[in-house]
């Protein structure tokens, strides 16, 4: 992922040509509204269909009736927001391939979690991930793990609602706060009053959004710079085609082992134990489709992967032909992308706004997995555990309430994010920061069957520790190439990276831990009021 607030000047080619605010036509804005209106559509649909006649089961869990194909996708979904659209190809443009090699950690990274903590939380039947923790140690743990996530979530969502937001703005003009605004308000009504259900199927058609605007660009700008053949050869004589770096050194930006081992750990925290992704895992209809869903994540991963570094690439044989101009040039470099897509799709009409869905597309996504996964862990974990007598319709009133409220939260954190730029690099490193511990405290009570409550503690400072570790080397990276550049592209010019530059999450490297058949025996106490199922 990438976030960035201030400027950066590498040496590039530049031309004198000033460059102004670009609008859109009244075609890029029918498509960028149909976005918003069919997403809201999706919403309502469930919302409304079987109105009354709800549970907090089909709110929170889509009544466990889920098939594959949608889970799947929305598990692409969740994580792909708009800040990972701009700042991958951006990293790709600026600093070489070596990024791809993250892909490497996908097999892994999925094949744990489809076959062992799938197994583990849909056998024992769970709504929250952090209902684990109380089995496992006790209910002091299952809380904080909850309040960690919910402080994790809401600072992250301010930043994927204000950053693409911001970085629109200032290439296209589009309103700010009406952008921020729009994204919340139609979010907030869809997640609030269709629930997981509506969260899952709106991801679907986001995705097919999302693919269809990166794959514009990419088709259009290759064809204009004389296809994918010249765009790899012009990378490759520019030393951007990257090989295996395989330095040991950690404080290199990027090598191998970091990418494809630590990338690991990155995607374990993100599609093992978040609560966002189990979830998902938690609504399909069978224990194999959850899997199924899983094993389908890799192959689009691969994908999305690939078409952003592609963007990057072919964005990079533009501007060596069509040089930037002095305005785009000493533009933050989050912004790179969508000077690149306004440059390459004008005169187009309707696919600028196409790109601009794409990039909202991510950003909703996200968001509306964020506030009904945080919805459900306050409901399931910080009110029912303590207040059992809720009837159903209260229950469905409260969640609704809490996936609204959180909305509301979210909007007030794009606000703080606005105010202080340095708390986009700070969110960024509190989303891996509090990772490490958290898939720490899972890896603990499944792994080590003779771990007790007191370990838990030792166990978060360690994971809290190695995270650290690793966002230090993102951030202090880019001082070990000659003269300050990536030791990863020889051609960046001396300006050094900018300190707010934040490539992916955090990834750390840990043993691997054998698993043991103990921790899938673990029953669920059957809870004295239904919780929705």
């Amino acid at each position: 992922m990438s976030v960035g607030v201030s400027t950066s000047v590498p040496l590039l080619p530049t031309s004198d040509t000033s460059v102004t605010t670009s609008t859109f036509s009244f075609v890029d804005y029918v498509v960028f509204v149909l976005l918003l209106l069919l997403s809201l559509a999706i919403g309502l649909y469930h919302a409304c269909r079987g109105w009354g006649r709800h549970t907090v089961g089909q709110l929170l869990m889509a009544d466990r009736k889920m098939g594959c194909f949608p889970v799947a996708l929305s598990l692409l979904a969740t994580f792909q927001s708009a800040v990972a659209i701009l700042g991958v190809p951006s990293e790709i443009y600026r600093f070489g391939t070596q990024y791809w090699f993250l892909g490497c950690s996908y097999f892994l990274g999925l094949l744990i979690p489809a076959h062992i903590f799938i197994p583990i939380f849909y056998r024992l039947h769970l709504t929250s991930a952090y209902e684990y923790l109380e089995l496992r140690f006790n209910k002091a743990v299952r809380v904080c793990g909850t309040v960690t996530f919910i402080f994790q979530m809401v600072i992250y969502m301010g930043v994927v609602l204000y950053a693409p937001s911001l970085a629109l703005n200032a290439v296209t003009g589009f309103d700010l706060w009406l952008s921020v605004l729009t994204l919340g308000i139609v979010c907030n009504i869809y997640t609030a009053l269709g629930g997981l259900k509506a969260v899952i199927w709106t991801d679907v058609f986001q995705t097919l959004v999302m693919f269809l605007g990166q794959l514009a660009v990419i088709i259009v700008g290759s064809v204009k710079v004389g296809g994918l053949g010249h765009v790899w050869d012009v990378a490759s004589q520019h030393g951007l085609i990257s090989g295996i770096e395989l330095d040991p050194d950690p404080f290199v930006r990027h090598t191998f082992w970091t990418l494809a081992f630590g990338g690991v750990f990155m995607m374990l925290s993100l599609y093992g134990v978040n609560q966002a992704q189990v979830q998902r895992y938690l609504s399909s209809r069978t224990e194999k489709a959850a899997v199924l869903s899983c094993y389908a994540v890799f192959p689009c991963q691969q994908l999305v992967l690939c078409m952003s570094c592609l963007i990057g690439l072919v964005m990079f044989a533009y501007y060596q032909e069509y040089p930037m101009s002095t305005q785009q040039s000493q533009a933050a470099p989050d912004q790179f992308v969508l000077y690149f897509v306004i440059d390459v799709l004008k005169g187009l009409p309707g696919l600028p706004g196409l790109f601009v869905a794409c990039l909202f597309s991510g950003s909703l996504s996200t968001i509306s997995s964020a506030f009904n996964s945080l919805a459900t862990v306050t409901m399931e974990d910080l009110i029912q555990p303590w207040f059992p007598e809720f009837c159903e319709a209260r229950a469905i009133l409260l969640s609704r309430s809490l996936a609204f409220g959180y909305g509301i939260l979210c909007l007030g954190m794009a606000y703080i994010s606005s105010q202080l730029g340095s708390v986009l690099q700070a969110a960024i490193s509190i989303f891996g920061m509090v990772g490490g511990p958290l898939l720490g405290l899972f890896c603990l009570g499944m792994f080590f069957p003779f771990a007790n409550p007191p370990a838990h503690r030792a166990a978060a400072i360690l994971f809290s520790v190695l995270f650290m570790v690793q966002r230090s080397q993102l951030h202090h990276s880019h001082c070990c190439g000659p003269n300050g550049q990536s030791p990863h592209r020889g051609h960046a010019g001396p300006a050094p990276e900018p300190s707010d530059h934040l490539p992916c999450a955090a990834k750390t490297s840990v043993p691997p831990a054998r698993v043991l058949p103990e921790a899938a025996l673990l029953q669920k106490p059957q809870p004295g009021c239904p919780h929705g199922q």
